[in-house]
């Protein structure tokens, strides 16, 4: 009989720390543990966290009666280290002091993999990981090209879910994901589309930083030239253009919410203004998606949706309706990120995968 591994996985938010033990691939325990802004206030900074949230998902891990000792790995979400090529990294010495100086921005996502490298080193034989962050970087070289040589693009984006998308696509269908070429776009607070070519995300639009679609709380792509406007007008201050970019920008500053299901639900009612921005949204995933197409040089075996946006049959219909001539559009809503972590953690267990080296 097979071996059965026992992975804890840690997925640390903003307000929020999900923790999650797995037996392969069953889900066996999974609690949501919430942090209140009084609760975080003490903390100057995200790596202030660190010993707080860790000592939260030790009790949650006695509270469910799971042994210590029994577990296999620990895995935790990646966050903005340097860019790296997708896989599951093993966390050592240069992950460590990286995802604790945040040399991309601080994230409370850097701190999972500090976690289960606290908890791991505990149990004799276990091991930490981290599996495609954010900051997965497999661009061509010609995608990085900028239109001034002060400027470059950069690769941030839903990697964790865009990968396990994908490989579940090809697995669903018999198939290899790095023989494929797939178009997957994620639709959440923000919005990623990517060309994935042979197992590689060769081009993506950065989903945090003012690229792309209109999302329901990021502004996308922006009129560079009234951009500059807006930035030395006088009226705004660098960190609230920021914030109109990402946190208080597309449906959010449209229409005043960023739920989707709320905004789709008030167009349906007749309200013309959520009606454009809900159709401009899903207009603009569809340029993004042709876009990729265009990367690919047409070869495109499916195009997949993905994120809690793909829930909505309207949305998805809307973008289909613009880009099923490129390939099989699929949906596929949701996004497990803890599945996700735990699936990368088994494979390397497994020994289906070794785990990459962070220099």
């Amino acid at each position: 009989m097979d071996r059965q591994y026992v992975i804890l996985v840690v997925n640390p938010g903003a307000t929020s720390t999900k923790v999650s033990v797995y037996d392969d691939l069953r889900e066996r325990v999974s609690r949501t543990i919430r942090h209140s802004a009084d609760e975080l206030k003490p903390y100057a900074c995200v790596a202030d966290q660190f010993g707080f949230r860790r000592d939260l998902v030790l009790e949650a891990l006695r509270e469910e009666g799971v042994e210590f000792a029994s577990l296999s790995a620990v895995i935790g979400r990646g966050g903005l280290v340097k860019p790296i090529e997708s896989g599951v990294y093993e966390v050592n010495d240069a992950l460590r002091r990286d995802l604790g100086h945040a040399p991309q921005g601080e994230h409370a996502s850097n701190l999972g993999g500090l976690i289960a490298a606290d908890i791991a080193s505990r149990i004799p034989g276990a091991r930490a990981f981290i599996a495609d962050p954010v900051v997965v970087d497999e661009l061509d070289d010609v995608a990085r090209v900028a239109g001034h040589p002060l400027f470059r693009r950069v690769s941030i984006f839903h990697a964790l879910n865009q990968k396990a998308t994908g490989r579940r696509y090809a697995r669903e269908n018999g198939r290899a994901y790095e023989d494929m070429n797939l178009i997957v776009a994620h639709m959440g607070g923000g919005i990623s589309v990517g060309a994935h070519r042979r197992g590689r995300v060769v081009d993506v639009n950065n989903a945090l930083d003012g690229d792309g679609a209109l999302s329901p709380d990021r502004s996308g792509s922006l009129p560079a030239g009234q951009l500059a406007d807006l930035c030395f007008g006088g009226k705004f201050s660098a960190e609230e253009v920021r914030r109109m970019i990402c946190g208080r920008g597309g449906l959010s500053a449209w229409v005043g919410s960023n739920s989707v299901r709320e905004i789709v639900e008030r167009m349906k009612a007749g309200d013309d203004d959520c009606r454009r921005v809900i159709e401009a949204m899903a207009y603009q995933v569809a340029k993004q998606i042709g876009a990729m197409a265009a990367v690919l040089e047409g070869r495109v075996d499916a195009v997949l949706l993905t994120g809690g946006i793909a829930y909505s049959e309207t949305v998805c219909d809307l973008i289909r309706r613009r880009t099923a001539f490129v390939a099989p559009v699929v949906v596929m809503p949701g996004e497990d990120e803890m599945g996700a972590l735990a699936e990368n953690a088994l494979r390397v267990l497994r020994g289906e995968e070794r785990p990459k080296i962070y220099e």
